[in-house]
């Protein structure tokens, strides 16, 4: 998207600039950093879930070494709302420094507040609606109410002297949202008659034409599936979806099903938002899971995480037969949710898989049970004739994402030169009503797995793919280097191969001669004799049996 780029220079005096650490070029990990006057002000610490090429992986976080040596100068975190790429780093950048502000809305800090508790960490939190004006340092901010597929998301407004910025978040134009609360689109356009110098918009659905429909829509849908389904109905969401479940509840009521809840964190979710007011539940929908025995499969409904086909989650498990529940012919399984890109074959597999147990499956390619959260082409066309903002940068999106929102912004007539497309780590200077890409800095993954963070590199997930994708051999060889003979070996054994280890045979003569000649020609270095084994037996290993597996060779004095 943009060309190699150097560091950038010493930030001038009056001057804004912004660094994005997350969320430019994919969909999750969102994170942005606002300089001024030698104070940083962050925006979103989100997490990215792993692919299918990254084994073993639990997470992937921005990379806070921009900012790690100036941890003292950052004078706020801003959370746009509770999603997890948007606040699921924030346990992890506060392990560094625990004291830094959070500003949040009641839901998005309560959400995160029982995270920080999993990790023992005490935060010092804000909570702000929209409306509501803060000063921290050198920035002045103002919150916007916004629609999103979560309660109580906010857009934030940034005023410095070098101009003022309005970051969207995530958000969409749903006029007719479950809870009422619409995205203040008289907000958006008193700011855009002051005057916004740059506006950082969501670009996830910038490829999606027209207008998103109303969450409400998807209820006929729902309610075709109740009226229809013979056996249990599993219903599998996001934990924060907090809208879907309501209206799954609303539903289940109608059809006097009762409700149990799957899944540690759809748990977690769900009690928080029922106790904050945001989940209004009749007194006895909910049962716990232990409680399902008592009633037939025809008056219950499990709501379900595990729509992203993560193995270990609720659904994942039922579908494998390794969860305590179980589903069959006549039950019906939801997928009330969209895919994020790079899950599309783990939840091919979970649909595939429930339906040979024979439960009918509903998902978003046969059924309307799903609206996106994020706002289409027609939305963004209406924002930016709203706001009329001088610069504009694409954020949170693929790049053929922000590409596309580009050319959405280009239509309403700002020049080629005022849309900055850019990637994670690029270095964005504002002054004077223009904003210009000034640089990059070093901005990589850091992968979560299990306790270890930040120590799992390239190279690391390149052997694992290797060793999962095309196995793993090793060649041990002892050397007499006085008489300049193989001794013992070469001994060769495999894993991961259809073979026998006796397949191998043939090139043992072949190690013994490279080895002893190499040795006589006096290469007596043990990494040497070890690089000669792995290249001679890789090269068999290649035209024989067509596979490059990992090699592993041990070369000894005897």
């Amino acid at each position: 998207m943009v060309p190699n780029l150097e560091l950038p220079p010493v930030l001038d005096k009056g001057t804004l600039r912004i660094v994005p650490l997350g969320g430019i070029g994919e969909i999750g990990r969102n994170m942005t950093v606002f300089e001024f006057d030698g104070k940083l002000l962050i925006v979103d610490c989100g997490v990215l879930f792993p692919e299918d090429s990254q084994p073993g992986i639990d997470l992937i976080l921005p990379d806070f070494d921009y900012i790690r040596e100036r941890l003292d100068d950052v004078v706020g975190i801003v959370l746009t709302h509770g999603h997890e790429d948007h606040i699921g780093g924030v346990p992890y950048l506060l392990r560094e420094k625990a004291d830094i502000p959070l500003l949040g809305s009641r839901l998005t800090l309560a959400l995160l507040e029982a995270k920080l508790k999993e990790h023992r960490i005490k935060p010092y939190t804000l909570e702000v609606r929209e409306g509501q004006r803060e000063k921290l340092g050198p920035f002045q901010l103002e919150f916007l109410a916004v629609s999103h597929s979560i309660p109580d998301a906010l857009a934030v407004a940034i005023a410095t002297p070098a101009g003022m910025v309005l970051h969207t978040g995530d958000l969409k134009m749903d006029q007719l949202p479950l809870d009422g609360r619409i995205t203040d689109l008289n907000a958006f356009a008193r700011f855009g008659d002051a005057g916004v110098d740059l506006l950082m918009v969501d670009s996830t659905n910038a490829e999606v034409p027209g207008f998103l429909m109303s969450e409400r829509e998807i209820e006929p849908a729902l309610h075709k599936v109740f009226g229809t389904a013979q056996g249990r109905i599993v219903v599998a969401s996001f934990a924060s979806h907090i809208h879907r479940v309501q209206q799954i509840i609303d539903v289940a009521v109608q059809y006097q099903r009762k409700v149990a809840f799957i899944g540690r964190s759809m748990v977690r979710t769900m009690a928080i938002a029922r106790d904050l007011g945001y989940l209004h539940v009749p007194g006895d929908t909910i049962i716990a899971v232990d409680e399902l025995e008592k009633y037939d499969d025809s008056q219950t409904v499990l709501i379900s995480t595990g729509s992203q086909g993560e193995p270990m989650a609720a659904l994942a498990r039922i579908a494998n037969r390794s969860h305590q529940i179980s589903v069959g012919p006549g039950d019906t399984i939801v997928l009330a949710s969209s895919l994020i890109p790079g899950n599309e074959h783990a939840v091919n597999r979970i649909i595939n898989s429930l339906t040979n147990l024979g439960a009918v499956v509903v998902h978003k390619g046969n059924a309307k049970v799903h609206v996106s959260g994020h706002a289409a082409t027609g939305e963004l066309l209406y924002l930016y004739n709203i706001v009329k903002p001088r610069n504009v940068m694409p954020v949170h999106g693929e790049p053929r994402h922000l590409h596309a929102n580009m050319k959405i912004a280009m239509k309403t007539g700002l020049p080629r030169e005022r849309v900055l497309l850019t990637r994670d780590g690029a270095v964005v200077d504002l002054k004077d009503g223009v904003a210009t890409l000034v640089g990059a800095v070093p901005c990589g993954y850091v992968y979560v797995d299990g306790s270890t963070v930040g120590d799992i590199s390239e190279a690391s997930l390149k052997d694992r793919r290797i060793l999962g994708e095309e196995g793993f051999i090793s060649c041990f060889v002892a050397v007499d280097l006085t008489e300049c003979v193989v001794v013992a070996g070469p001994q060769i054994h495999a894993r991961g191969f259809s073979e026998d280890d006796a397949v191998f045979d043939e090139i043992l003569g072949e190690l013994r001669r490279v080895v002893e000649g190499s040795v006589k020609a006096g290469i007596t270095d043990q990494y040497e004799l070890q690089q000669l084994v792995r290249r001679t037996l890789g090269r068999w290993v290649s035209n024989t049996l067509r596979r490059k597996p990992m090699i592993v060779p041990v070369v000894v004095e005897a």
